[in-house]
């Protein structure tokens, strides 16, 4: 006999830390772009676990690539080869034109990887003096939970009493070149920053911006590190969101849609200098690498292409972006988006975006609010006009909404 809701949602709320407010759906079923509660009731996912479900809920061939290797091998852990970690190098260099892979479990781990390689390429390589190599991030930055991330965050919610936190890093506006610049020292060993601000609410930075990055970061030879764990994989219509402006990373971090949504899989992409740093014993994990995350990746990866949806992305995006522009209402401040990572932000005094995201649940919507006032709207890749044009219906009578 299947457990109630209220019965479900009470047992949460005993034994579980109060970190998350989820909106109040219990799901138990997804296939494609939608997903079942316990009811029965049926949504379309207009978050997709935060782009982790780009390729759709349960694809197919990627279930078929998990359950083929977990009934043959998952786990070896380093200390032993594994015969798809080869081919995973093999693919995800070939697909992203990268050189050296460092394969990592979750989004924070990649992150933090990349830290300490770029840390340490700035003291053997770049010659700067031990214990003071600079990092700079960007206001309002979110690249995860770890300690020594939330370290480096502007948001207190996500840094308060949280401390002490290791230094070395120095914090500028997003978007603004002048401000990197200024920011550069002799000691300065990277430049860490997403190519759209995700959870700051779909933040899109001026054109232009990333061409100036890049040409900052030769000149001053410091290492760009693009967190496209959000982006990339054909979240913004294109492979990676560094695409848009036509650059190239030294160092590119993936995660999320990495596997579709099956397991956790992430990945630091480098150039030879910073990865090559690396000495055994120096870094790992346990699972970082595994013949299971492996395989499944290699078949994430694999349907992205195969199946056009880094082309859908970009196709559906522009009709989600333009139909959302269209909606005459005046709760809209702002509507944001490149491919199918889209936002739409609120006037504060249509109130917090957290009731419109339970008034869209009710017609059969799933998105998320983010800083108050916005409404994150990510659907899986795979969407269809048709689909598109249905919640376009629902996210008009919902903005034009009164809730007085």
């Amino acid at each position: 006999m299947s457990r109630s809701v209220i019965d479900l949602l009470a047992t949460e709320a005993r034994f579980g830390a109060q970190n998350y407010q989820p909106i109040g759906v219990v799901l138990t079923r997804g296939e494609g772009v939608w997903v079942w509660d316990t009811e029965g009731k049926r949504y379309l996912d207009c978050l997709s676990a935060y782009s982790a479900v780009s390729q759709g809920h349960c694809h197919p061939k990627i279930l078929a690539a998990m359950v083929e290797q977990a009934h043959r091998l998952t786990l070896t852990s380093r200390a032993f080869h594994n015969d798809q970690l080869a081919p995973f190098y093999e693919e995800i260099a070939a697909l992203t034109g990268s050189h050296k892979v460092l394969p990592m479990n979750s989004g924070a781990e990649a992150v933090e990887s990349a830290i300490k390689s770029v840390r340490k390429w700035g003291y053997e390589v770049k010659g700067v003096p031990d214990g003071q190599a600079e990092i700079i991030v960007c206001a309002n930055n979110f690249h995860g939970r770890t300690l020594g991330i939330v370290g480096f965050s502007t948001d207190p919610e996500t840094h308060g009493h949280f401390g002490p936190f290791a230094p070395g890093f120095r914090i500028i506006p997003f978007g603004d070149a002048t401000a990197l610049e200024a920011a550069i020292t002799p000691n300065t060993v990277a430049f860490l920053v997403e190519p759209i601000q995700g959870e700051a609410g779909v933040i899109i930075p001026p054109s232009g911006y990333f061409t100036e990055v890049r040409e900052l970061c030769t000149a001053n030879n410091i290492m760009l590190v693009l967190d496209e764990i959000q982006t990339g994989l054909g979240r913004t219509g294109k492979l990676l969101a560094e695409q848009h402006e036509g650059i190239e990373a030294d160092v590119t971090l993936l995660g999320k849609a990495l596997s579709g949504g099956f397991y956790p899989v992430s990945a630091v992409l480098s150039n030879n200098d910073v990865l090559g740093t690396l000495r055994p014993g120096q870094h790992g994990s346990t699972f970082g690498g595994n013949p299971l995350a492996c395989a499944v990746a290699r078949a994430a990866m694999r349907v992205l292409v195969e199946e056009g949806m880094i082309e859908n992305a970009a196709l559906q995006g522009a009709r989600f972006l333009d139909g959302l522009k269209d909606i005459r209402a005046n709760t809209i401040r702002e509507v944001r988006g490149r491919g199918l990572m889209l936002a739409v932000e609120l006037y504060p005094e249509a109130g917090p975006a957290r009731r419109y995201c339970e008034a869209l649940q009710g017609k059969g919507i799933l998105a998320k609010d983010t800083h108050e006032h916005t409404i994150r709207i990510a659907p899986p890749l795979v969407i269809t006009s048709e689909q598109v044009d249905w919640a376009l219906e629902r996210f008009a009578t919902t903005l034009t909404q009164d809730f007085s």
